[in-house]
């Protein structure tokens, strides 16, 4: 197809992820009739309609959902070129998508963006906080370059590499500092708050109550892990959060913390990115930064061990 450019397969590309005329246009920067006019042209070139159009959203034709996954892949292999250029440059230099987590960003991208500014001066880094279904999704349509989120993801295409553990801790009101830490099978029967659904947090904090198909009797959601520990502060329930976020959601609530006994609930923060991705050594420098902001970070609000503390029954 003479003529096709690169351009009118991102503006594709968008059009087919968002689903909406407008929505793909900001995501462009471009205007909505510009990029309805690239569509157009585009279609006139293949010589059918890859969309139809309706008034709230777009669907791809059969002809578009073929030519979408094709698109992909040509957009992934020009990517992983302009990747490849810049791996033959040395130290990372130009864009850098990055893409982390809502329990990890708030605590550690201030340190990691600040260590970046230090390391890496020519370095220009675009964050996108969100999901892991959603981080992933983007890391495979080369939306993304690295994300940082919890650790196993198994997805054959990405390739992990394990940055630190860290453990959760309880939150309680503060009349409930000195009392025995309840055991997970006891947290079932308290008031629990929890994060809403689809982040992995939620799941992991779950799974250690022994409640992932048996929800607790009287779980409430939040929207962020700064909700959750205001809600405690209020008397509402508990709460589990992630040592590195003590320091900063504890500031400002008359909360209680306790370290569960161990084995207590913990995950493993890595980094995850495109095994086709040829900044991979570059990448490896990153985690060390990482590696090193999230010890920082963990270490900050330390907290006595629970060893000498019997769980409730």
């Amino acid at each position: 197809m003479i003529g096709l450019t690169l351009k009118q397969l991102r503006y594709f590309d968008a059009l087919a992820r968002h689903k909406h005329f407008g929505r793909a246009a900001d995501s462009c920067a471009i205007t909505q009739p510009a990029l309805s006019l690239q569509i157009k042209e585009l279609e006139a070139l293949v010589g059918a309609p890859l969309v139809e159009r309706a008034t709230r959203e777009i669907r791809l034709t059969a002809l578009g959902s073929d030519f979408i996954t094709r698109t992909r892949k040509i957009l992934l292999s020009i990517d992983e070129l302009d990747e490849l250029a810049r791996a033959a440059q040395g130290p990372l230099a130009g864009r850098l998508r990055l893409g982390v987590i809502p329990t990890v960003a708030p605590y550690l991208l201030p340190a990691i963006m600040t260590s970046f500014a230090e390391r890496f001066a020519d370095l220009d880094v675009e964050l996108r906080e969100s999901v892991t279904q959603a981080l992933i999704q983007d890391l495979l349509e080369a939306r993304l370059d690295l994300a940082i989120v919890a650790l196993p993801i198994s997805e054959p295409a990405l390739q992990e590499f394990a940055l630190f553990e860290e453990d959760f801790v309880l939150v309680r009101p503060p009349q409930d500092a000195g009392k025995p830490v309840p055991s997970p099978e006891m947290l079932q029967e308290m008031r629990l708050l929890l994060l809403e659904e689809g982040h992995c947090f939620r799941d992991q904090a779950l799974s250690f109550c022994k409640s992932v198909d048996a929800h607790p009797r009287q779980m409430m959601e939040g929207s962020s892990l700064s909700t959750l520990v205001q809600m405690v502060g209020a008397g509402i329930g508990v709460t589990l959060i992630p040592e590195m976020a003590l320091s900063l959601e504890t500031r400002s609530a008359d909360v209680a913390v306790a370290r569960f006994p161990k084995p207590g609930p913990s995950r493993t923060i890595g980094m995850v990115w495109r095994k086709t991705n040829p900044l991979s050594d570059q990448l490896m420098q990153i985690g060390a930064i990482v590696r090193g902001v999230g010890q920082k970070a963990r270490d900050t609000h330390p907290l006595p061990p629970a060893s000498g503390a019997k769980s409730m029954p």
